[in-house]
């Protein structure tokens, strides 16, 4: 089966952390709720806890996002779960997540590994990294995700250890990856370029990396309401991930560029 049938005439929709703007992010409820939905895709973090379990969680600590402290990866699963994400949702684990999969067997997904060779030390980084990618194979997911990271020596490490096995989504300027010993867009599938500060990034070089490329072009969370979908529609995106993703696919559904 091709999972990837986007196309500027078919814009993908990417539920970011879920349904982030109707429940607590990266929870069972907003992955749930999300794919009822009838997003194409959801996307979500993920992080190491100190028994080695994989949990989706954004943040590198759990104060802004539930009634916990400290980092992640000095707690356990079972501590974790014992905690309450904005007052109601539970912090799933990757496996509970794969079974959702199931009940949606177009859905795909991006995957955003959260522990980062500058933040946690390149171990905990390419450990957490390969677990993630065992799991998802494991599960028989592996046409159907995409593995994203803000690191570019993390990216390096994945091309360099699997080739062209898995699907990478990188980020648009390469700034944004920060040190880079191979020019990321010779070896993603996907770059994602919107949320650059306005004048840095034009039309014209989106397109010209797209031609000089051939990666694949999809749009970030600021594309969130008419004039912004439009804007990213010009720029040739063939995905929009959002918070909303209620109003994004109702847009693109009335300019028939949802299927």
């Amino acid at each position: 089966m091709d999972y990837w049938t986007q196309s500027n005439e078919n814009i993908f929709v990417a539920g970011h952390k879920g349904w982030n703007d109707k429940y607590p992010e990266n929870t069972m409820e907003a992955f749930r709720a999300a794919a009822a939905l009838g997003v194409d895709q959801i996307e979500t973090d993920v992080r190491l806890t100190k028994d080695g379990q994989l949990v989706l969680f954004h943040d590198q600590t759990l104060e802004n996002l539930t009634d916990g402290n400290g980092r992640v990866i000095d707690h356990t699963l079972a501590e974790l779960k014992r905690l309450r994400v904005k007052g109601t949702g539970v912090i799933p684990t990757l496996n509970e997540l794969v079974e959702l999969f199931r009940d949606y067997p177009a859905l795909t997904l991006d995957m955003e590994l959260k522990e980062s060779p500058e933040e946690n030390g390149a171990a905990v980084a390419v450990d957490t990294c390969d677990r993630v990618l065992q799991l998802l194979s494991d599960a028989g997911l592996e046409d159907r995700f995409v593995v994203n990271t803000w690191s570019g020596q993390l990216h390096e490490y994945i091309y360099r250890t699997y080739g062209h096995r898995y699907k990478q989504h990188v980020y648009y300027p390469q700034r944004c990856l920060g040190h880079c010993e191979l020019d990321p867009y010779s070896y993603a599938y996907c770059t994602c370029v919107f949320g650059v500060p306005e004048g840095e990034v034009t039309i014209e070089d989106v397109h010209d990396l797209h031609r000089r490329t051939g990666v694949r072009i999809w749009a970030g969370t600021d594309a969130k309401d008419e004039p912004s979908v439009d804007l990213a529609v010009r720029m040739g995106a063939e995905l929009i991930t959002c918070n909303n993703p209620d109003v994004v696919l109702d847009i693109l559904r009335k300019k028939n560029l949802h299927r």
